[in-house]
């Protein structure tokens, strides 16, 4: 069966959609198997948005296949798990790359990108790792130890490497996961052998929803900090993809017999984080609660954007997902001149279902929310650019083709939205030197006409979808989201800047300016680009590994 779009010829399985997906879930390629790609499950784990705006777990994506006749591949050594992305994937970095020290940040936004092997050292310059001795623990110049527990929200783990970037004492991690049945029992099982690691388990009342939110919450004897972020707790997250932090100052304790208002920052921070954490109604964050409440967060520039799993009516329609969005754009940014020019820009990593055409949710809603500048009513749509990796950026990349299986968009899904590919630009990350890491990031923002400003930033856990950003039902008088997302706004007025957007960053090492992550103008799709399909082969032309890609 073939499907002729704008942007290339897409050749699909004439198997059941069902059968399709039993296979894609187990992992079975349609080739030989090598054994270092069979053992390496879990290390790509991904989140796929199925058809339905739900969300399927998929441990094993597609296989990748060798180009041509090779000598069997060598099992991996014990001290390194097998990856799929090949032997050189696992060398041994520089010790550089380990600093024992933060180099010098920009403190200003307290935004980073992650470091990435294969680059030039200057692109790595104030990116972040997670070793212990960089993100975990020495944090501007703490000294300390951790007191107390940390916690680690995400989506995909795997504990022991995790319990490797700590230090060696082993003190108590709380995990918080949304696993469920099957799923479940295996982090149980990971968990076993580190009796201090301990496991939150997210409620999920809405199906196909996910925990799908990343962050870590740090104590130390000095207060605690927030780390709000892209990456899963999985070692191919952190080394040859893009993606994006944001590290909150070190929040001290506030002194004995401050009032619960106490620490508050001028963005709300205190206050929405507590909400957000409670929502989860679990007693095992009561105490991370607690320790939220006595502590002074007012030195907070962001403002936090969450989505949690339920429906939601009147007033509350407002505290989640796209329209908590929407409030904070109409609450603290203002109209600029000819803003109906100024585009609206999406960057992420998943696509959902968006319906038969773009007036269902992504303009009815979902647009009308990242056009939202002030209190004035939304003009007429303005400019949209969509940023998904093409195939050539994915075959090109570091990692190749298996960068594709953290890009979990379904022939299913697209082609039934042939429509929203008139949207699509090109990954292009030359000024951060990561056109070839591919992004885990998602950002979405607005850019004067000639990019050269922002009227505001996001970046967050949630992809292009509505089981992320939630949906409007009953006539619009409920707003339904299916899973745990979160992310920080950064706008104008709660930073020191000169004028009332953000100066773009050049560089990611730029002393002045927002370092947004991928260059901007955006680059257009070309007639023949054709953006990147996981469940389809790819066996024309080789990536930079000599593999092809051969779906189940």
């Amino acid at each position: 069966m073939s499907q002729d779009s704008q942007h290339g010829r897409w050749t699909i399985s004439s198997k059941p959609e069902s059968q399709q997906a039993r296979n894609e879930t187990r992992g079975r390629p349609g080739g030989k198997r090598r054994k270092d790609a069979e053992d390496s499950a879990g290390w790509t784990l991904s989140d796929s948005e199925d058809d339905d705006g739900g969300v399927k777990s998929v441990r094993n994506p597609p296989n990748t296949a060798p180009a041509g006749p090779k000598a069997k591949t060598a099992k991996a050594e014990k001290e390194r798990p097998p990856s799929p992305h090949g032997r050189l994937y696992y060398l041994d970095e520089p010790q550089d790359f380990f600093e024992s020290r933060l180099p010098s940040l920009n403190h200003t936004y307290r935004f980073y990108l992650n470091k990435v092997t294969g680059l030039e050292r200057r692109y790595n310059r104030g990116a972040l790792h997670i070793r212990a001795d960089q993100l975990i623990i020495s944090c501007v110049c703490l000294t300390s130890t951790l007191d107390g527990f940390p916690s680690q929200f995400n989506y995909c783990f795997d504990i022991s490497w995790m319990v490797e970037q700590y230090p060696p004492e082993d003190r108590p991690v709380l995990i918080v996961h949304g696993d469920k049945r099957e799923a479940k029992a295996r982090l149980v099982q990971q968990a076993q052998p580190f009796p201090h690691v301990r496991l939150c388990q997210a409620p999920l009342d809405i199906a196909f929803g996910t925990h799908h939110t990343k962050m870590m919450l740090l104590w130390y004897e000095e207060g605690f900090r927030v780390i709000i972020l892209t990456s899963n707790l999985i070692r191919a997250d952190w080394y040859q993809k893009t993606q994006g932090m944001w590290m909150s100052p070190l929040f001290p304790r506030l002194p004995e017999g401050c009032s619960a208002s106490a620490g508050e920052s001028p963005t709300f921070f205190k206050r929405d984080l507590l909400e957000y954490l409670s929502s989860y109604r679990a007693p095992d964050l009561q105490a991370w609660i607690q320790r939220v409440s006595d502590h002074d967060l007012s030195e907070a520039r962001v403002f936090l954007v969450a989505s949690t799993p339920g429906r939601y009516v009147g007033a509350d329609m407002e505290r989640w997902g796209h329209l908590r969005l929407r409030k904070l754009l109409s609450q603290h940014t203002d109209p600029v001149p000819g803003d109906e020019e100024w585009p609206v820009i999406g960057q992420f990593s998943s696509i959902g279902s968006m319906g038969l055409d773009k007036s269902k949710w992504l303009e009815g809603e979902f647009q009308r929310t990242l056009s939202t500048l002030g209190r004035s009513s939304p003009r007429s749509n303005p400019p949209m650019h969509l940023l998904y990796p093409s195939v050539e950026d994915v075959r090109t990349s570091l990692e190749g083709y298996p960068a594709g299986g953290s890009l979990p968009y379904s022939i299913q899904t697209a082609q039934k939205q042939l429509w929203l590919h008139q949207y699509f630009h090109r990954w292009k990350a030359s000024s951060t030197g990561r056109s070839q890491a591919m992004p885990h990031i998602k950002t979405y923002m607005r850019a004067s006409p000639d990019f050269s400003q922002l009227a505001w930033f996001l970046v967050t856990s949630a992809n292009l979808s509505k089981a992320a950003w939630g949906a409007l039902e009953k006539n619009q008088t409920q707003l339904m989201v299916r899973s745990f997302e979160l992310g920080v706004l950064f706008v104008p007025s709660s930073f020191p800047v000169d004028t009332d957007p953000f100066p773009v960053s050049s560089s990611s090492s730029s002393s002045s300016g927002f370092p947004v992550p991928f260059d901007l103008p955006p680059t257009c799709y070309s007639p023949k680009d054709q953006p990147w399909i996981w469940n389809i082969p790819y066996s024309q032309a080789p990536d930079t590994h000599g593999n092809v890609w051969v779906p189940s």
